[in-house]
Protein backbone atom coordinates (compact mmCIF):
# COMPACT_ATOMS: atom_id res chain seq x y z
CA UNK A 1 0.00 0.00 0.00
CA UNK A 2 1.23 3.57 -0.79
CA UNK A 3 2.54 5.60 1.87
CA UNK A 4 0.70 8.69 2.60
CA UNK A 5 3.11 11.88 2.18
CA UNK A 6 2.98 15.98 1.89
CA UNK A 7 4.27 16.17 -1.43
CA UNK A 8 5.69 14.64 -4.43
CA UNK A 9 7.07 16.95 -7.47
CA UNK A 10 7.90 15.69 -10.46
CA UNK A 11 10.22 17.92 -12.90
CA UNK A 12 11.42 18.01 -15.59
CA UNK A 13 14.75 17.52 -14.70
CA UNK A 14 16.26 17.71 -11.15
CA UNK A 15 19.62 19.07 -10.47
CA UNK A 16 20.49 17.50 -6.48
CA UNK A 17 23.95 19.47 -6.53
CA UNK A 18 24.94 15.92 -4.65
CA UNK A 19 26.33 14.25 -6.05
CA UNK A 20 28.35 17.22 -7.93
CA UNK A 21 27.21 17.85 -11.88
CA UNK A 22 24.31 15.30 -11.68
CA UNK A 23 21.46 16.34 -13.85
CA UNK A 24 18.36 13.63 -13.27
CA UNK A 25 15.63 13.01 -16.00
CA UNK A 26 12.27 11.31 -14.97
CA UNK A 27 13.10 11.72 -11.40
CA UNK A 28 10.47 12.98 -8.93
CA UNK A 29 11.30 14.31 -5.06
CA UNK A 30 9.43 13.17 -1.89
CA UNK A 31 8.44 15.59 0.90
CA UNK A 32 6.86 14.47 4.34
CA UNK A 33 6.83 16.95 7.61
CA UNK A 34 8.92 19.33 5.58
CA UNK A 35 11.68 17.15 5.18
CA UNK A 36 13.01 15.06 2.11
CA UNK A 37 12.23 11.37 2.56
CA UNK A 38 13.30 10.31 -1.46
CA UNK A 39 14.39 11.28 -4.44
CA UNK A 40 13.86 8.37 -6.88
CA UNK A 41 12.31 7.92 -10.75
CA UNK A 42 9.21 8.62 -11.07
CA UNK A 43 7.90 5.43 -11.89
CA UNK A 44 9.23 3.90 -8.99
CA UNK A 45 7.33 7.12 -6.66
CA UNK A 46 4.17 6.27 -8.54
CA UNK A 47 4.19 3.40 -6.82
CA UNK A 48 5.22 3.97 -3.49
CA UNK A 49 3.79 7.14 -2.27
CA UNK A 50 0.49 8.71 -2.06
CA UNK A 51 0.88 12.67 -1.84
CA UNK A 52 -1.77 14.71 -0.18
CA UNK A 53 0.13 17.23 -2.56
CA UNK A 54 1.10 16.89 -6.33
CA UNK A 55 3.25 18.67 -9.01
CA UNK A 56 3.87 17.95 -11.99
CA UNK A 57 6.14 20.41 -13.54
CA UNK A 58 7.37 19.11 -16.45
CA UNK A 59 9.26 22.06 -18.20
CA UNK A 60 11.00 23.28 -15.11
CA UNK A 61 13.99 22.57 -13.05
CA UNK A 62 13.82 21.52 -9.39
CA UNK A 63 16.84 22.24 -7.53
CA UNK A 64 17.71 23.11 -4.25
CA UNK A 65 16.67 27.06 -2.79
CA UNK A 66 19.34 29.39 -3.51
CA UNK A 67 21.54 30.81 -0.43
CA UNK A 68 21.87 34.38 -0.27
CA UNK A 69 25.38 34.38 2.05
CA UNK A 70 25.56 38.28 2.53
CA UNK A 71 23.03 41.09 2.26
CA UNK A 72 21.09 43.98 4.44
CA UNK A 73 17.91 42.87 3.95
CA UNK A 74 16.21 46.11 5.13
CA UNK A 75 18.27 48.28 2.88
CA UNK A 76 15.68 47.31 -0.03
CA UNK A 77 14.02 50.56 1.23
CA UNK A 78 17.17 52.25 0.18
CA UNK A 79 17.29 50.86 -3.44
CA UNK A 80 18.31 53.63 -6.06
CA UNK A 81 19.26 56.14 -3.31
CA UNK A 82 23.17 56.16 -3.10
CA UNK A 83 24.22 55.62 -7.09
CA UNK A 84 27.42 55.82 -8.92
CA UNK A 85 29.76 56.53 -5.71
CA UNK A 86 32.74 55.16 -4.41
CA UNK A 87 32.18 53.07 -1.11
CA UNK A 88 33.72 55.21 1.24
CA UNK A 89 31.47 58.03 -0.55
CA UNK A 90 28.84 55.51 -0.42
CA UNK A 91 28.79 55.12 3.05
CA UNK A 92 29.75 58.57 4.33
CA UNK A 93 27.77 61.11 2.07
CA UNK A 94 24.22 58.85 1.80
CA UNK A 95 23.95 55.45 3.31
CA UNK A 96 25.07 56.42 7.10
CA UNK A 97 23.22 59.78 7.37
CA UNK A 98 20.23 58.26 6.33
CA UNK A 99 20.65 55.47 8.33
CA UNK A 100 20.64 57.84 11.10
CA UNK A 101 18.08 59.74 9.88
CA UNK A 102 15.36 56.99 9.34
CA UNK A 103 16.53 53.29 10.61
CA UNK A 104 14.35 51.96 13.63
CA UNK A 105 12.81 48.72 14.10
CA UNK A 106 9.95 49.59 12.04
CA UNK A 107 12.42 50.41 9.17
CA UNK A 108 14.10 47.13 9.71
CA UNK A 109 10.60 44.91 9.56
CA UNK A 110 9.61 46.90 6.97
CA UNK A 111 12.33 46.78 4.50
CA UNK A 112 13.70 42.92 5.58
CA UNK A 113 9.54 41.79 4.69
CA UNK A 114 10.02 43.34 1.69
CA UNK A 115 13.61 42.12 0.66
CA UNK A 116 12.09 38.86 1.71
CA UNK A 117 9.33 38.46 -0.63
CA UNK A 118 11.69 39.67 -3.31
CA UNK A 119 14.53 37.07 -2.65
CA UNK A 120 12.02 34.28 -2.54
CA UNK A 121 10.32 35.29 -5.80
CA UNK A 122 13.91 34.32 -7.17
CA UNK A 123 14.46 31.67 -5.35
CA UNK A 124 16.35 32.50 -2.66
CA UNK A 125 15.05 30.39 0.77
CA UNK A 126 18.06 31.39 2.89
CA UNK A 127 19.88 34.58 3.71
CA UNK A 128 22.41 35.71 6.14
CA UNK A 129 21.76 38.93 7.37
CA UNK A 130 24.48 41.85 8.80
CA UNK A 131 21.97 45.16 9.97
CA UNK A 132 20.48 46.65 13.34
CA UNK A 133 17.11 45.59 15.23
CA UNK A 134 17.62 41.94 14.63
CA UNK A 135 14.54 40.72 16.37
CA UNK A 136 12.85 42.93 13.82
CA UNK A 137 14.26 41.40 11.16
CA UNK A 138 13.54 38.06 12.84
CA UNK A 139 9.71 38.88 13.08
CA UNK A 140 9.96 39.97 9.05
CA UNK A 141 11.72 36.61 8.43
CA UNK A 142 9.11 34.20 10.09
CA UNK A 143 6.17 35.97 8.50
CA UNK A 144 7.21 35.70 5.00
CA UNK A 145 8.26 32.14 5.75
CA UNK A 146 12.15 32.40 5.11
CA UNK A 147 15.03 31.11 6.53
CA UNK A 148 17.29 33.70 7.96
CA UNK A 149 20.70 33.93 9.44
CA UNK A 150 20.78 36.85 11.53
CA UNK A 151 23.55 38.98 12.34
CA UNK A 152 24.78 40.23 15.52
CA UNK A 153 26.20 43.41 14.34
CA UNK A 154 29.02 44.97 16.48
CA UNK A 155 30.30 48.36 15.42
CA UNK A 156 31.99 50.70 17.60
CA UNK A 157 29.67 53.93 16.64
CA UNK A 158 26.42 54.48 18.30
CA UNK A 159 22.99 54.13 16.70
CA UNK A 160 19.21 54.20 17.10
CA UNK A 161 19.98 50.21 17.95
CA UNK A 162 22.82 50.42 20.62
CA UNK A 163 25.20 52.73 22.17
CA UNK A 164 28.59 50.88 21.67
CA UNK A 165 30.32 47.74 20.95
CA UNK A 166 29.19 46.17 24.42
CA UNK A 167 25.63 47.25 23.65
CA UNK A 168 25.55 45.96 20.10
CA UNK A 169 26.69 42.72 21.65
CA UNK A 170 24.47 42.41 24.81
CA UNK A 171 21.28 43.40 22.85
CA UNK A 172 22.13 40.77 19.69
CA UNK A 173 22.76 38.00 21.83
CA UNK A 174 19.11 38.57 23.96
CA UNK A 175 17.55 38.86 20.38
CA UNK A 176 19.51 35.47 19.55
CA UNK A 177 17.93 33.64 23.18
CA UNK A 178 14.39 35.06 22.53
CA UNK A 179 14.73 33.59 19.03
CA UNK A 180 16.43 30.22 20.57
CA UNK A 181 13.43 28.17 19.65
CA UNK A 182 12.23 29.43 16.04
CA UNK A 183 13.09 26.78 13.63
CA UNK A 184 13.96 28.94 10.65
CA UNK A 185 16.49 31.63 12.49
CA UNK A 186 19.46 31.59 13.22
CA UNK A 187 22.29 33.85 13.85
CA UNK A 188 25.88 34.86 13.36
CA UNK A 189 28.45 37.31 14.96
CA UNK A 190 28.61 40.33 12.78
CA UNK A 191 31.60 42.25 12.96
CA UNK A 192 30.59 44.88 10.34
CA UNK A 193 35.01 45.61 9.29
CA UNK A 194 38.28 46.40 10.56
CA UNK A 195 37.97 49.87 9.88
CA UNK A 196 35.09 50.03 11.94
CA UNK A 197 35.90 47.54 15.07
CA UNK A 198 38.55 47.78 17.39
CA UNK A 199 41.04 44.70 18.73
CA UNK A 200 39.32 44.76 22.17
CA UNK A 201 36.08 43.73 20.45
CA UNK A 202 36.95 41.66 17.94
CA UNK A 203 38.89 39.41 20.82
CA UNK A 204 35.69 39.49 22.57
CA UNK A 205 33.92 38.59 19.61
CA UNK A 206 36.22 35.31 18.71
CA UNK A 207 35.72 34.12 22.36
CA UNK A 208 31.72 34.31 22.28
CA UNK A 209 31.41 32.89 18.92
CA UNK A 210 34.20 29.75 20.18
CA UNK A 211 31.73 29.35 23.09
CA UNK A 212 28.29 29.91 21.28
CA UNK A 213 30.05 27.79 18.22
CA UNK A 214 28.02 30.37 15.68
CA UNK A 215 29.81 31.53 12.59
CA UNK A 216 31.84 35.19 12.03
CA UNK A 217 30.64 37.07 9.44
CA UNK A 218 32.09 40.13 8.27
CA UNK A 219 33.16 42.68 5.53
CA UNK A 220 36.97 42.10 4.78
CA UNK A 221 39.14 43.28 2.02
CA UNK A 222 36.97 45.27 0.47
CA UNK A 223 38.83 48.50 -1.13
CA UNK A 224 42.21 49.47 -1.37
CA UNK A 225 41.60 52.18 1.09
CA UNK A 226 40.50 49.58 3.77
CA UNK A 227 43.72 47.57 3.43
CA UNK A 228 45.92 51.03 3.30
CA UNK A 229 43.54 51.92 6.12
CA UNK A 230 45.05 49.50 8.37
CA UNK A 231 48.67 49.28 7.43
CA UNK A 232 48.33 52.93 8.70
CA UNK A 233 46.76 52.06 12.01
CA UNK A 234 47.57 48.78 12.66
CA UNK A 235 51.17 47.90 11.12
CA UNK A 236 49.85 45.11 8.96
CA UNK A 237 46.58 44.50 6.31
CA UNK A 238 43.48 43.03 7.95
CA UNK A 239 43.88 39.62 7.03
CA UNK A 240 46.77 39.39 9.09
CA UNK A 241 45.47 41.51 12.08
CA UNK A 242 42.46 39.37 12.19
CA UNK A 243 45.15 36.21 12.34
CA UNK A 244 46.89 37.62 15.32
CA UNK A 245 43.57 38.13 17.24
CA UNK A 246 42.25 35.04 16.93
CA UNK A 247 39.27 35.27 14.16
CA UNK A 248 40.29 33.12 10.99
CA UNK A 249 38.74 29.70 11.41
CA UNK A 250 36.38 27.70 9.82
CA UNK A 251 33.85 29.76 10.90
CA UNK A 252 34.85 32.63 9.47
CA UNK A 253 32.82 34.36 6.34
CA UNK A 254 34.81 36.86 4.78
CA UNK A 255 32.55 39.06 2.90
CA UNK A 256 33.76 40.38 -0.55
CA UNK A 257 37.46 39.26 -0.11
CA UNK A 258 38.50 41.36 -3.28
CA UNK A 259 42.18 42.68 -2.59
CA UNK A 260 44.00 39.36 -1.58
CA UNK A 261 47.73 38.67 -2.59
CA UNK A 262 48.81 34.88 -2.68
CA UNK A 263 49.63 34.64 1.04
CA UNK A 264 46.31 35.77 1.90
CA UNK A 265 44.67 33.43 0.20
CA UNK A 266 46.69 30.73 1.19
CA UNK A 267 46.03 32.05 4.84
CA UNK A 268 42.19 31.56 4.14
CA UNK A 269 42.16 27.97 2.68
CA UNK A 270 44.71 26.83 5.90
CA UNK A 271 42.44 28.49 8.58
CA UNK A 272 39.14 26.96 6.69
CA UNK A 273 37.53 30.40 6.09
CA UNK A 274 34.31 30.92 3.76
CA UNK A 275 34.24 33.60 1.75
CA UNK A 276 31.11 35.48 0.64
CA UNK A 277 31.61 36.98 -3.18
CA UNK A 278 29.60 39.61 -3.86
CA UNK A 279 30.10 40.41 -7.72
CA UNK A 280 27.55 42.78 -8.65
CA UNK A 281 27.81 45.08 -5.96
CA UNK A 282 31.89 44.83 -6.19
CA UNK A 283 31.19 45.92 -9.34
CA UNK A 284 28.64 48.94 -9.06
CA UNK A 285 30.97 50.76 -6.29
CA UNK A 286 34.01 49.98 -8.03
CA UNK A 287 35.55 48.01 -5.54
CA UNK A 288 37.19 45.25 -7.64
CA UNK A 289 37.20 41.84 -8.78
CA UNK A 290 37.64 39.44 -6.41
CA UNK A 291 40.33 36.51 -7.66
CA UNK A 292 37.76 34.06 -7.14
CA UNK A 293 39.26 31.05 -9.26
CA UNK A 294 42.41 31.29 -7.28
CA UNK A 295 40.60 31.26 -4.28
CA UNK A 296 38.72 27.81 -5.80
CA UNK A 297 42.45 26.83 -6.96
CA UNK A 298 43.68 27.30 -3.30
CA UNK A 299 41.07 25.01 -1.69
CA UNK A 300 38.68 28.44 -0.67
CA UNK A 301 34.82 27.51 -0.41
CA UNK A 302 32.99 30.34 -1.96
CA UNK A 303 29.78 31.20 -1.39
CA UNK A 304 27.96 34.03 -3.15
CA UNK A 305 25.67 37.11 -1.63
CA UNK A 306 23.66 39.98 -2.98
CA UNK A 307 25.11 42.74 -0.52
CA UNK A 308 21.93 45.39 0.30
CA UNK A 309 19.60 46.64 -2.25
CA UNK A 310 21.14 49.79 -1.96
CA UNK A 311 24.44 48.43 -3.90
CA UNK A 312 23.35 46.12 -6.32
CA UNK A 313 20.43 47.05 -6.51
CA UNK A 314 18.51 43.08 -6.87
CA UNK A 315 18.06 40.89 -4.59
CA UNK A 316 19.65 38.38 -7.48
CA UNK A 317 21.14 34.68 -6.59
CA UNK A 318 20.93 33.39 -10.23
CA UNK A 319 22.07 36.67 -11.36
CA UNK A 320 25.30 36.62 -8.89
CA UNK A 321 25.93 33.53 -10.10
CA UNK A 322 26.33 34.54 -13.52
CA UNK A 323 28.11 37.35 -12.79
CA UNK A 324 30.61 35.47 -10.61
CA UNK A 325 31.28 32.91 -13.38
CA UNK A 326 31.82 35.54 -16.02
CA UNK A 327 34.07 37.47 -14.10
CA UNK A 328 35.99 34.47 -13.07
CA UNK A 329 36.23 33.41 -16.49
CA UNK A 330 38.03 36.99 -17.86
CA UNK A 331 40.03 37.56 -14.69
CA UNK A 332 41.85 34.44 -14.53
CA UNK A 333 41.99 33.84 -19.10
CA UNK A 334 40.30 30.71 -18.25
CA UNK A 335 36.95 30.21 -19.86
CA UNK A 336 36.44 26.40 -18.31
CA UNK A 337 36.46 28.51 -15.08
CA UNK A 338 33.33 28.22 -12.66
CA UNK A 339 31.44 25.91 -15.36
CA UNK A 340 27.96 26.10 -14.41
CA UNK A 341 27.36 23.10 -11.59
CA UNK A 342 30.19 24.80 -9.83
CA UNK A 343 28.40 27.81 -9.88
CA UNK A 344 24.96 26.17 -8.91
CA UNK A 345 27.09 24.85 -5.79
CA UNK A 346 28.38 28.08 -4.64
CA UNK A 347 24.11 29.54 -5.21
CA UNK A 348 23.63 26.80 -2.35
CA UNK A 349 25.50 23.78 -0.65
CA UNK A 350 28.52 26.53 -0.49
CA UNK A 351 26.35 29.19 1.11
CA UNK A 352 24.82 26.67 3.46
CA UNK A 353 28.00 25.28 4.30
CA UNK A 354 29.67 28.91 4.84
CA UNK A 355 26.63 29.53 7.36
CA UNK A 356 26.72 26.51 8.98
CA UNK A 357 23.71 24.83 7.52
CA UNK A 358 25.38 22.18 5.25
CA UNK A 359 23.48 19.32 7.28
CA UNK A 360 19.82 20.89 6.97
CA UNK A 361 20.13 22.77 3.24
CA UNK A 362 21.54 23.32 -0.01
CA UNK A 363 21.33 20.10 -1.84
CA UNK A 364 18.47 17.45 -2.77
CA UNK A 365 19.34 14.81 0.09
CA UNK A 366 17.21 12.70 2.17
CA UNK A 367 17.10 14.40 5.38
CA UNK A 368 17.59 17.70 4.94
CA UNK A 369 14.85 20.22 4.57
CA UNK A 370 13.03 21.08 1.60
CA UNK A 371 14.14 24.26 0.97
CA UNK A 372 13.36 24.05 -2.99
CA UNK A 373 12.89 25.88 -6.07
CA UNK A 374 11.68 25.55 -9.28
CA UNK A 375 12.90 27.29 -13.04
CA UNK A 376 10.92 27.15 -15.91
CA UNK A 377 12.71 26.06 -19.18
CA UNK A 378 9.60 26.43 -21.84
CA UNK A 379 9.43 29.96 -22.85
CA UNK A 380 10.50 30.56 -26.59
CA UNK A 381 13.06 32.79 -25.59
CA UNK A 382 14.85 29.59 -23.39
CA UNK A 383 15.34 27.23 -25.98
CA UNK A 384 16.77 25.35 -27.40
CA UNK A 385 17.87 23.74 -23.83
CA UNK A 386 20.72 21.00 -24.41
CA UNK A 387 22.05 21.22 -21.07
CA UNK A 388 19.39 22.39 -17.61
CA UNK A 389 22.93 23.42 -15.70
CA UNK A 390 23.89 25.81 -18.57
CA UNK A 391 20.24 26.95 -18.86
CA UNK A 392 19.74 28.21 -15.36
CA UNK A 393 23.01 30.26 -15.08
CA UNK A 394 23.82 31.69 -18.61
CA UNK A 395 20.12 32.21 -19.75
CA UNK A 396 16.88 31.84 -17.47
CA UNK A 397 16.61 34.76 -14.71
CA UNK A 398 14.52 34.84 -11.85
CA UNK A 399 11.65 35.57 -13.48
CA UNK A 400 11.45 32.22 -14.60
CA UNK A 401 11.56 30.99 -11.39
CA UNK A 402 8.02 29.64 -10.52
CA UNK A 403 7.29 27.65 -7.69
CA UNK A 404 9.53 27.78 -4.27
CA UNK A 405 9.24 25.90 -0.91
CA UNK A 406 10.95 26.23 2.28
CA UNK A 407 10.57 23.48 4.42
CA UNK A 408 8.36 22.06 2.44
CA UNK A 409 5.86 24.75 2.88
CA UNK A 410 5.07 26.86 -0.51
CA UNK A 411 6.00 30.32 -0.84
CA UNK A 412 5.85 31.27 -3.99
CA UNK A 413 3.14 28.99 -6.54
CA UNK A 414 3.17 29.81 -10.51
CA UNK A 415 5.32 33.24 -9.43
CA UNK A 416 3.06 34.49 -7.36
CA UNK A 417 3.44 34.79 -3.08
CA UNK A 418 1.87 32.24 -0.83
CA UNK A 419 0.73 34.08 1.86
CA UNK A 420 2.07 37.33 1.43
CA UNK A 421 0.24 40.63 -0.18
CA UNK A 422 1.46 41.87 -3.37
CA UNK A 423 -0.59 44.89 -2.19
CA UNK A 424 0.95 44.70 0.77
CA UNK A 425 4.50 45.09 -0.42
CA UNK A 426 3.96 48.13 -2.34
CA UNK A 427 1.97 50.31 0.01
CA UNK A 428 5.22 49.53 2.38
CA UNK A 429 7.53 51.16 -0.44
CA UNK A 430 5.83 53.78 -1.19
CA UNK A 431 5.17 54.47 2.42
CA UNK A 432 9.08 54.99 3.22
CA UNK A 433 9.92 56.04 -0.14
CA UNK A 434 7.71 59.10 0.66
CA UNK A 435 9.61 59.54 4.17
CA UNK A 436 12.91 59.34 3.15
CA UNK A 437 11.94 61.70 -0.09
CA UNK A 438 10.80 64.41 2.03
CA UNK A 439 13.90 65.91 2.72
CA UNK A 440 17.79 64.72 2.09
CA UNK A 441 19.22 63.87 5.40
CA UNK A 442 21.93 66.32 6.35
CA UNK A 443 25.66 65.81 6.88
CA UNK A 444 26.52 64.00 9.93
CA UNK A 445 28.03 61.38 11.92
CA UNK A 446 27.89 57.32 10.55
CA UNK A 447 24.99 55.98 12.40
CA UNK A 448 26.98 52.36 12.22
Amino acid sequence: MPTQIDLLIEPGWIIPIEPAGTVLEGYALAVDKGRIVALLPAAEAAGRYAPREHFLLPSQVLMPGLVNAHTHAAMALLRGHADDLPLMRWLNERIWPAEKEHVSADFIRDGTLLAAWEMLRGGITCFNDMYFFPGAAAEAARAAGIRAVLGVTVIEFPSAYASDADDYLTKGLAVRDAWRDEPLVSFTLAPHAPYTVSDRTFEQVATLAAQLDVPIHIHLHETRAEIDESIARHGVRPIERLQRLGLLGPNLIAVHAVHLDAQEINQLAASGCFVAHCPTSNLKLASGIAPVAQLLAGGVRVALGTDGAASNNRLDILREARQAALLAKVASGDAASIPAHQALRMATLDGAAALGLEAKTGSLVPGKWADLCAVRMDEWNCQPCYDPASHVIHVAGRDHVSHVWVAGLPRILDGQPVGGSVRELIGISKSWHNRLSLREPGESQPAQ
